[in-house]
């Protein structure tokens, strides 16, 4: 069980380099917030087949002594330039995921000066050192990276943007030697000259250029990072906290309102499973109706975390059968994830992407631009429709949890879509069944993909599921597949937790290789 403890310094991250990143800061006296940037840097430059520099970033901040996390939405806007009707004319029903109308204006960098500003005890050019430095000397290629530099060697291979990713030509090896001379080259640009060298200088002008026209520098210069109010939850005697629309964060804490009044069965049985994918199925089958840019939703987002809505869902959940939802009677990536927690209290869970791996197939100032607007509707009239100045509906979906104005968990994953579901699982592991951080971690996961209206009950378990487990949800009227024994898309979830003593336990996920947790 890979869990570390302690009363010092925690980072958990996707990859051991960016968790050494952080203790690096923190051992330099920087703070939780210091430490997450420099860990999201470094994993742009080892891992950007889940974020980097061209994707946005969402993060829950609790600081000792105030009563609520501060929140940051660093997720871009659409460009001046797009233009839906012209994708609709094409044919297309979806925003395809690598035409340049699905690149919106990269937050990210954006949302680290926000962070720095409001809670850094660094400057930004510290914190982006240790990403300077493995993207000039080198850093060794994980099986991920590899694998997906591979699948998109033909689309990539030839590109400025991925000069070093592709020595000789060819995809790395895995433990391969990689550098990221261009990526440097403009993270030294922001450390030198700030986040203006970056939305105003070169590296502007080379994504104006690769997208012709859908950016501008007007839109580039539009500060993307907004300071909002989180939403929250009381659930198991925590009040669960979590980034409001554009994002779908709202889902995890909606699953485990439902979940809890139904009346949690034993964990690790099908009826366990069975009534957290029904509590699941039944708040996120509205998701792609409701969910939009809060300035164009049609609900308050408040009324989507309503009691008596989850006390009512509760009651129409049948034990023994998997049901449609909604009931007919009533009609009808690429990711990172990391949190970070300091001596003095201060915690971050920070979540940051390209969206699909490695985005785009547009390269620009050694980087890869994201297809975040892939989220968007091609629907007219639609509150997600595609249109100049919207947020899309964002999938990254960070929470933090607290117990009587103290910080207790900082909980979070990649996995697109997933998240909600994978977090609902982990949490419930936690908070219902009293399992450890650990434990919790290495627990059976499963996925919906399809949970729109009317879609019909179907799920895929990790192979450690079992034979009863999976006989007994195909006896609920479940179509189950069975997948890997640990499906490395269903993570990694990074995980810190606080007892009433003080002590730290942080638990890398055992899905992913380079997931890694320290503590000092």
């Amino acid at each position: 069980m890979n869990e570390v403890h302690g009363y010092g310094d925690v980072v958990v991250t996707a990859h051991v380099l960016a968790t050494q990143a952080g203790l690096e800061i923190m051992a330099r006296g920087g703070n939780a917030v210091d430490a997450a940037i420099a860990a999201n840097a470094v994993m742009g430059v080892v891992g950007p087949e889940t974020c980097g520099i061209g994707g946005d970033l969402f993060a829950l901040v609790w600081k000792p002594g105030d009563t609520r996390p501060a929140t940051l939405n660093a997720s871009g806007r659409a460009g001046t330039g797009v233009d839906p009707e012209a994708l609709r004319q094409e044919g297309h029903t979806e925003i395809p995921p690598y035409d340049r109308q699905s690149v919106t204006v990269p937050g990210a960098v954006y949302g680290w000066r926000a962070l720095v500003d409001r809670f850094g005890s660094m400057d930004l050019a510290t914190l982006l050192g240790p990403a300077i430095r493995l993207a000039t000397e080198g850093f060794p290629a994980s099986a991920e990276l590899a694998d997906a530099l591979a699948e998109r060697a033909d689309e990539l291979a030839h590109q400025e943007a991925a000069a070093g990713l592709y020595p000789d030509g060819e995809p790395p090896r895995p433990g391969q030697m990689l550098t990221r001379p261009g990526l440097a080259a403009t993270l030294t640009d922001i450390a030198d000259g700030g986040v203006d060298a970056f939305y105003r200088g070169r590296a502007a002008g080379e994504i104006v250029e690769a997208l012709d026209g859908v950016l501008t520098f007007d839109d580039l210069a539009r500060d993307q990072a907004d300071w909002v109010e989180a939403l929250s939850f009381e659930l198991f005697g925590l009040t669960g906290w979590t980034t409001p629309p554009n994002s779908q964060g709202y889902l995890t804490l909606a699953t485990l309102g439902v979940f809890e009044r139904y009346g949690p069965p034993h964990p690790e049985t099908a009826g366990w499973v069975h009534v957290l994918a029904e509590a699941y199925r039944s708040v996120a089958w509205r998701r792609d109706t409701v969910l939009a840019d809060p300035e164009s939703m049609t609900v308050d987002p408040r009324s989507l975390l309503d009691p008596d809505m989850f006390t009512r869902l509760a009651g129409e959940i049948d034990p023994d059968h998997a049901l449609l939802w909604p009931p007919s009677e009533d009609g009808a990536g690429g990711t990172t994830y990391l949190c970070t927690l300091d001596r003095s209290g201060m915690g971050v869970s920070l979540i940051q992407s390209n969206y699909w791996g490695i985005g785009t197939n547009i390269g620009a100032a050694g980087f890869f631009l994201h297809n975040r607007g892939a989220g968007f509707s091609l629907q007219p009239g639609h509150p997600n429709e595609l249109a100049p100045g919207k947020r899309p509906l964002h999938t990254l979906a960070p929470t933090l949890w607290t117990r009587a104005g103290r910080l207790h968990t900082i909980l979070g994953t990649r996995g697109g879509h997933f998240q909600p579901q994978i977090l609902a699982q982990v949490a419930a592991r936690l908070f219902a069944a009293d399992q450890s951080p650990g434990q919790a971690q290495a627990g059976c996961r499963w996925t919906i993909d399809a949970f729109g209206p009317g879609e019909p009950p179907a799920l895929t378990v990790e192979a450690t599921a079992g034979e009863d487990l999976v006989s007994g949800l195909e006896e609920r009227g479940w179509q189950v597949t069975v997948g890997a024994p640990r499906e490395r898309g269903w993570g990694p979830v990074g995980l810190i937790t606080v007892d009433g003593h003080g002590l730290r336990t942080a638990a890398a996920d055992p899905r992913v290789p380079t997931a890694s947790a320290g503590v000092r």
